[in-house]
């Protein structure tokens, strides 16, 4: 992790080469990448802090260096539902490149985050100055609507076995890793937040990844989750061809 700066330092230990790979700096300079960096401000987010709330003004937008973002939205009739997750290396909480004032949902950390901000008035002097920092963040954003699409999509027309399976392997392919059980999703996630992510009750979770640990397919402890049998886990999904 990148050690924490007061408000308004450069961040003169975070190497903008680092950065070169990532969507809305791929096409600049080193030299124009440092210029932006020089304007961001650094914070650290504990786990379960909200960096911004559904509905707030829209103040900041901001790039998640380490860590993992959840980001929670609330349905007309007042539930919490967990749309996705953001891995390091995007942005997030960017309500100027959709035309809005406020934050279209909630933004907490799924773990302990370092995140970069900038005021969001900024946001059209980059897109303006910094060839390729729009188009490409609206790349990424493009990419984030149609997984939420996909979301939408799945709750609508499958069975929740299907839903289920298909939301671990998306954290699995976001953040998982090998380790000698199997890949396991590096933030916490519990069984609730699981039913939240697929619009079914936790007993219908609870009961399946239960039956999912018998046959070995998964296991869960502690807030964590390990899928033992990826390939078995493809079949349940559906994406099997």
């Amino acid at each position: 992790m990148v050690a924490p700066h007061s408000a308004g330092d450069a961040l003169p230990k975070l190497d903008e080469s680092l950065l070169t790979s990532l969507p809305p700096f791929s096409r600049l300079s080193r030299t124009e990448i440092r210029e932006i960096l020089d304007r961001a401000t650094p914070r650290r987010y504990p786990e379960g802090t909200a960096v911004f709330r559904e509905g707030a003004s829209s103040d900041r937008f901001f790039l998640l260096l380490d860590g993992y973002i959840r980001v929670v939205r609330t349905t007309s009739d007042g539930e919490q539902v967990i749309a996705l997750h953001i891995p390091p290396g995007q942005l997030f909480g960017i309500a100027p490149a959709i035309g809005r004032e406020t934050y279209p949902a909630t933004a907490i950390a799924a773990v302990e985050s370092l995140a970069l901000g900038w005021p969001v008035r900024l946001w059209s002097e980059f897109s303006a100055n910094y060839d390729g920092f729009a188009t490409e963040s609206y790349r990424t954003l493009g990419a984030r609507l149609g997984e939420f699409q996909s979301r939408v999509t799945e709750l609508a027309t499958q069975a929740v076995e299907r839903r289920v399976a298909s939301a671990l392997l998306r954290m699995v392919n976001q953040s998982g890793r090998q380790t000698e059980d199997g890949i396991e999703i590096v933030f916490p996630v519990t069984r609730a937040d699981i039913a939240e992510m697929t619009g079914t009750t936790l007993h219908t979770v609870s009961r399946l990844l239960s039956a999912w640990e018998r046959e070995g397919i998964v296991k869960s402890a502690r807030r964590r989750v390990t899928v033992s049998a990826p390939h078995r886990l493809v079949v349940l999904s559906g994406a099997a061809k």
